[in-house]
């Protein structure tokens, strides 16, 4: 059994949709093997983008829980 990817969005602060345009890719070359894409501590600004986009309505795409604040 394989598992799922885990992508840490946690340091990242820019994103664009070519970035959500990869990211919806890998998540259907995933699928097909019966994986998923787990995106995991994203910043608000990205998990927004993430949301417009509609990434983490894709089946295979999870989202996971807001990064913790910078100090």
């Amino acid at each position: 059994m394989q598992a799922d990817v885990i992508v840490d969005l946690s340091e990242l602060v820019f994103a664009d949709t070519s970035l959500m345009l990869d990211l919806a890719m890998i998540a259907r070359r995933l699928r097909t093997h019966g994986r998923a894409i787990l995106l995991r501590g994203a910043q608000p600004q990205i998990k927004t983008l993430i949301e417009m986009v509609g990434l983490h309505r894709l089946p295979g795409v999870r989202l996971e829980g807001p990064a913790a604040a910078f100090a």
